[in-house]
């Protein structure tokens, strides 16, 4: 199993395009350096109040598949 570690910040004014469903992937930058790019809808159950904010472990199986999430902090 592979996975990256990605530190997301986005707001819930932000998160609404999500939600909303005109924006369907995340763009971030993993600790490796590397820009991923991953369906929101991983992220529904961390989203709060003020968004979704934290340190997330994202798990893939060895054909690049999404298995797991995992907020570390």
């Amino acid at each position: 199993m592979h996975s990256i570690i990605v530190d997301l910040d986005i707001p819930a004014d932000d998160w609404l395009y999500y939600y909303r469903g005109s924006v369907r992937s995340v763009s971030a930058i993993c600790r490796t350096g590397k820009r991923v790019q991953f369906p929101a809808s991983i992220l529904k159950k961390f989203v709060t109040r003020s968004g979704v904010r934290g340190v997330f472990q994202i798990n893939f199986d060895e054909n690049n598949k999404f298995q797991s999430v995992v907020k570390l902090a």
